[in-house]
């Protein structure tokens, strides 16, 4: 067998680290251009094997500068199928896969077109300023931008991408295969089909000892090798190609190098993350031409899974529960348990997702077939699915299939809290909920011993209730478990009653259940009633009456509960009025004992001192006058205690008057906390957005994010709307974001309720129609909907009702849906108030639409399409004029076209029917190129990693910068080991630990993460997500700091192209955007250029701060700076006078700003009338540009995040001030002027090593 030899000193390409396990060896070396055709090996240390699952250190003798030997291993019929598959992969034969939960471009990043990135030593500071010498006034990224709100599709779209070289034809599994029992005894394990490049075809023996060529062709069958000269035979089929194929090697090297040319990032499969589905999608990418053709693609899951298709068939409840059980006690025990537990969820909700959308296509028997369809249960690859409906009767009083529907969605959520806390001992199933094709559809692991039938007199369950609340369950071995979750959540231990009147304790909620499983473990279940019911809007706007409800009381649905978030407020908030107020007692008591002191008693103890008061709740006579002093500062907490009973408000019958009074007393706390959410948390949500207090969100999903991280519930989104509908501009913004969340929400309920009973085929033309009556009105006010009448006769019992809407039935829909679960009035003109191609992405997000990428024909906003536009409409198919836009037509069949006109009594267009035509409309069926699932899963965060993360953002506080970068890097290092790169939680750590790099000037450091930062955030959270856009924003900051202004500008109009795709041209927060862009054009010495960009950034905060703000006059002051610099004397002197007016009235006469402002002013004043005096004399204009020109060197600004100020992501302090005021004197810029430096000044910093990539702590 070969052998190679593998060092672990620091001088060879062939390095591995000391840290990390041998595991982490065998993935790198696969990995690795020299070594990737190994798949069967062992690992060899002085002649002995090491195992695979221990780590290097244990390695007996191993040291800096030993050798490793790879040693090859023989093949099983497993390992012959894996490697077939990896070469495959590497050689670029494996072709475009389709599936039904990664949809078209998966996983799409962008970032290489956008702002070309190749490792941390590309680019040196000559090519940078090389790069930059080369902008103009004419030839800059943002040259031809445009403010307005015209919207570039383009920017969703992968650029022109180089096709890769092709290494070989085909390769495949051979029809000889499988091979027959007796060359199966002789070590025959497969047999390939071949055909390389030249066109010669070659039938190949996998055998125990390698891959080697046979005597069998197409007709005839003998799989003993070939005689020579092409008698070829290797260990890798992938020498083995090289050996057969005289193009393959130049093929395979140009591929390589095409490859290397990419960021890895770009281009690794993601494993730990389900990938992001465009919402946009260009037609060369699902075209019939994109489709190659591959018959090994077919035969995939054979090489995966084995011809009884068993090794991919898992108990994924066991797997989960034994990881959960690993041990725990260092923290190497807690990084293998935590990665291998991150690993088994994240494959575990890829094939739920799978599963539950074969479901919701009817592609799987139910286990249970007479019953109705709701009520169905199904169990594919060992999961367990269910309808999020009320198909049994579950929740007939509490809205039925609404409630239902919730009340999972709320278990999953709850299954993630409590897998958050890790109890030992306690168990949950691994859970997710799949929301694809108007179904919710709920995946679990399978729980031992659930589906076992017990005695009749035996409870279902073992504690909590069993039928609602009527039957009831104890059990001791419970309580000491769930009383660590009910601790953890400020649950109450409380009492509830059966139908008989007995009392039971519980620790949770009764909706809560305990059961024990055959496998012994205890699990925990139905997590839908962790929290109290929001009983202010149960209030309002529900009643138990079942008779027909009024509209003001028509919610519906009662499982309305309070956030987690909300309680955890509301626990601080009253803490901090116990500490408060054990601080005042404290007070009290100390004046009353120096009132009452004598100097006859000396040694009396003081109050401040006793165990009542004390931290410790210890008293120490010898404690010095420091400790004493710090102890004074401290309260005892152990005896605060805030609990709340979940199962207030829910019918339960106190019988004692102690019990009444107790119960009265848990609904009053209840009843407190919602006052919090009213009172307290909503206005201050409002409060914050509109003093620019955080960052404002940028579409519905950050907002609703935000809405939740405050504790608020998105049915509250109709409240914020009615509470901003003041003057003032900021609220307005919200109050436009607010209404199209609940529009785009609305149009899901209603899509859904069509999609419900509809069968697959159907849905793109319901969703069509849907789009062309709420959108599309303005190509045609009475759309139709593409009915195929074949279709129609094979499903005759679906329901079609979807095409009997019209445009004003569905705005009447969306209206009364808004009303009935916001309990909002839109305005009677809402329609025409919206932004339609942010509500299209809204509810294309909502739903999992995947739309052709084009021009859109949106109803009013056809008015201000440019006229070059591509034709925006399908229909007719001639050219013809639509409210004076072109359309173009598409035939039932896509056959030749014929002009001909229609009357609208034509019947709907039939895929057999090439001759009926249908009026134009702006959506048809093709548009809809596919739908996804929406998926949200109970994996939990790794609680190490965020250890560690906590702690360097803590010690970044207080200063301690040193040891919060190692623990910074030390949790970054944990992200990657526990998820693996590709994964949204390491996105964000690379975006908070970039921005940390970015305030302690390591530059390059800073510039590296927040490249990752960029890839990983388009390819696990989307391409057009606000987390991606602020991504770029600071990108964009980095290389400006870091001298590739020219790649920042890039970054600079990619995000502002996608931040008006996803809210629109005026932002509230897009003129720190503008401000940044314009300091970067100044820095270019393009004077002009970025004078228009200041005062668009001065205009945006006049707008939305207000004239006389405190931000307007930091923009003032910039744009008179600007306006010198581009010989506009007269107006920097205004501008200038209008800032200093605003600082003196604001901030007073003796404040910095104010007093620089002034002094500027002098300046500028002296400047204007020099320059009116001697206008014609040449020589006293040099003598001016050289005194009196300003240079600007307004340092950039982060953006700020979505809820966050622009530096709590960096050290977590909340600056004083947000102006950016230049802190120079003038004679400071006049010695800089003079000596004709760079923009920004340069400082020695101490060298850092850019952070390294990391392979889960290894690395080759």
């Amino acid at each position: 067998m070969d052998q190679q030899v593998l060092k672990t000193d620091k001088t060879k390409t062939s390095n591995v680290s000391l840290q990390g396990q041998i595991q982490d060896l065998r993935s790198a070396i696969v990995e690795q251009p020299g070594t990737f055709q190994y798949t069967c090996f062992h690992l060899e240390y002085s002649g002995q094997p090491i195992n695979d699952f221990t780590d290097l250190s244990d390695v007996k003798g191993l040291a800096a500068g030993s050798e490793i030997r790879l040693v090859e291993d023989p093949y099983t019929e497993r390992d012959a199928r894996m490697h077939v598959v990896r070469i495959r992969e590497i050689i670029g034969a494996a072709g475009n896969r389709v599936d039904v939960l990664n949809g078209v471009d998966a996983g799409l990043s962008l970032h290489e077109s956008v702002a070309p990135w190749n490792g941390p030593d590309a680019g040196s500071a000559a090519k940078r300023k090389s790069a930059v010498s080369k902008l103009t006034a004419d030839a800059n990224p943002l040259a031809d931008f445009k403010f307005d709100g015209l919207i570039s599709i383009p920017t969703l779209l992968p650029r022109g991408q180089e096709t890769s070289s092709k290494t070989i034809k085909a390769l495949g599994i051979s029809p000889w295969n499988p091979p027959p029992p007796m060359f199966r005894q002789r070590g025959h394990l497969l047999y390939l089909q071949l055909t390389t490049n030249e066109g010669e075809q070659f039938q190949i023996t996998s055998h125990v000892s390698g891959f080697f060529v046979n005597r069998s062709s197409n007709s005839k069958f003998d799989p003993l090798p070939k005689a020579s000269p092409k008698n070829a035979m290797a260990h890798s089929l992938l020498t083995l190609i090289q050996a057969l194929s005289p193009s393959f090697s130049d093929a395979f090297n140009a591929l390589l190098e095409a490859n290397n040319k990419r960021d890895p990032l770009a281009t690794f499969q993601l494993t730990s993350a389900i990938p992001s589905n465009p919402w946009l999608v260009s037609p060369s990418s699902f075209s019939a031409a994109a489709h190659q053709p591959d018959l090994t693609r077919t035969q995939e899951t054979y090489l995966l899974s084995g011809v009884e298709n068993t090794e991919t068939l898992r108990d994924w409840n066991e797997e989960i529960q034994s990881t959960r059980e690993l041990p725990r006690e260092t923290v190497q025990d807690r990084v293998f348990r935590e990665r291998l537990l991150a690993k088994i969820f994240a494959e575990f909700n890829d094939a739920a997702a799978r599963g539950g959308a074969l479901v919701a296509r009817g592609e799987v028997a139910p286990l249970n077939p007479t019953e109705s369809k709701d009520a169905q249960i199904f169990v594919y690859n060992g999961i367990f699915y269910s309808f999020g409906a009320d198909g049994v009767g579950t929740f007939t009083s509490e809205g039925a299939d609404e409630a239902a529907r919730i009340a999972v969605g709320k278990d999953v959520a709850g299954v993630k809290m409590v897998n958050q806390l890790d109890i030992p001992g306690l168990a949950t199933p691994g859970t997710i909920i799949v929301d694809y094709l108007g179904k919710r559809l709920v995946a679990q692991s399978i729980v031992p011993g659930i589906f076992k039938q017990r005695e009749p007199d035996e409870p279902q369950v073992d504690y909590g209730g069993v039928e609602g609340k009527d039957v009831v369950a104890d059990n001791d071995a419970f309580v000491s478990t769930f009383s660590q979750v009910s601790k953890a959540l400020k649950v109450k231990k409380h009492a509830v009653w059966d139908k008989e009147g007995k009392k039971h304790v519980l620790e949770g909620s009764v909706e809560t259940k305990g059961l024990l499983g055959t496998d012994g473990r205890k699990y925990i279940l139905d997590l839908y009633r962790l929290t109290p019911l929001d009983i202010s809007w149960l209030d309002a706007y529900w009643t138990d009456s079942h008779d027909q409800k009024p509209l003001e009381r028509n919610y519906p649905h009662r499982m309305s509960v309070l956030r987690s978030e909300l309680i955890e407020s509301y626990w601080r908030m009253r803490m901090s009025e116990y500490v408060k107020a054990e601080l005042d007692k404290r007070k009290n008591d100390q004046k009353d004992v120096v009132d009452g002191d004598t100097s006859d008693q000396p040694d009396r103890e003081s109050p401040n001192e006793t165990a009542d008061t004390r931290v410790n709740g210890t008293s120490d006579a010898k404690t010095n006058d420091t400790e004493t002093a710090k102890d004074r500062g401290r309260v005892d907490i152990s005896a605060f205690a805030l609990s709340l009973n979940p199962d207030v408000f829910c019918g339960q019958v106190p019988q004692t008057a102690e019990e009444k009074e107790e119960w009265a007393n848990d609904e009053r706390e209840v009843r407190a906390v919602t006052d919090h959410l009213h009172q307290k948390i909503i206005p201050e949500f409002i409060h914050d957005l509109k003093e620019q207090e955080v960052g404002f969100p940028m579409d519905g999903q950050s907002l609703s994010r935000l809405m939740h991280k405050r504790g608020i519930n998105v049915r509250y989104v109709g409240k914020l709307a009615s509470l901003s509908k003041e003057g003032n501009p900021r609220l307005q913004a919200l109050k436009r974001l607010a209404e199209q969340e609940m529009i785009a929400r609305a149009f899901k309920h209603i899509a859904n309720r069509y999609l419900k009973n509809l069968p697959t085929p159907m849905a793109p033309s319901c969703i069509a129609h849907l789009l062309n009556c709420l959108l599309g009105t303005g190509t045609n006010d009475s759309p139709r909907a593409q009915l195929d009448d074949d279709l129609q006769y094979l499903y005759k019992d679906a329901d079609y009702s979807f095409a009997d809407a019209t445009p004003h039935s569905l705005q009447t829909d969306i209206e009364a849906q808004t009303q009935l679960r916001y309990r909002y009035t839109l305005e009677e003109s809402w329609l025409s108030g919206v932004r339609r191609t942010q509500l299209l992405r809204e509810i294309a997000l909502k739903l999992g639409l995947q739309l052709v990428a084009k021009d859109y024909c949106l109803s009013s906003e056809a008015d201000s399409r440019p006229s070059n536009l591509a034709p925006l409409t399908n229909g007719s198919t001639t050219q013809s004029s639509v409210n004076g836009h072109a359309t173009n037509g598409v035939t039932g069949n896509g056959g030749k076209k014929k002009k001909k006109r229609n009357n609208g009594d034509s019947p709907p267009v039939s895929a057999t029917a090439s001759t009926i035509l249908e009026p134009p409309h702006t959506f048809i069926q093709d548009d809809i190129v596919n739908i996804v699932p929406i998926i949200k899963d109970s994996s939990s965060k790794s609680v190490l990693a965020e250890e560690a993360l906590e702690a360097g953002r803590i010690s970044m506080i207080q200063n301690q910068k040193e040891l919060g970068q190692e623990l910074l890097l030390e949790s970054l290092s944990l992200h990657e080991q526990i998820y693996g790169i590709l994964h949204p939680e390491v996105a964000r750590v690379y975006h908070q630990l970039a921005m940390l790099y970015y305030t302690i000037e390591e530059k390059d450091a800073a510039v590296e993460l927040a490249h990752k930062a960029v890839v990983i955030s388009e390819r696990t959270i989307g391409i057009d997500s606000d987390e991606t856009i602020l991504s770029y924003l600071n990108l964009s900051l980095f290389e400006h700091a870091n001298g590739n202004t020219a790649v920042a500008l890039a970054c600079q109009r990619h995000a502002l192209e996608l931040w008006k795709i996803i809210y629109g041209p005026d932002h509230p927060d897009i003129m720190t955007t503008y401000n940044n862009a314009a300091v970067m054009l100044q820095h270019l010495k393009l004077f002009h250029e970025s004078r228009v960009w200041f005062e668009k950034s001065h205009a945006v905060s006049e707008e939305m701060c207000g004239k006389d703000s405190i931000s307007t006059a930091s923009l003032a002051f910039q744009l008179a700076q600007a306006l010198a610099l581009d010989q506009d004397h007269k107006g920097a002197v205004n501008r200038m006078r209008e800032a200093y007016s605003i600082f003196h009235h604001k901030l007073g006469a003796e404040d910095r700003n104010t007093k620089e402002a002034d002094s500027w002013l002098d300046q500028l004043t002296v400047n204007a009338v020099s320059i009116a005096k001697h206008a014609k004399d040449v020589q006293a204009q040099k003598i001016r540009r050289a005194l009196f020109t300003p240079r600007v060197t307004l340092r950039t600004q982060p953006q700020a995040p979505v809820g966050r100020s622009s530096t709590e992501g960096m050290n977590g302090r909340v600056p004083h001030s947000t102006n950016g005021l230049d802190n120079r004197s003038i004679d400071e810029l006049m010695k800089y002027i003079e000596s004709s430096g760079d923009a920004t000044r340069k400082t020695p910093t101490k060298k850092r090593k850019n952070p390294r990539s990391r392979r889960a702590g290894s690395s080759l």
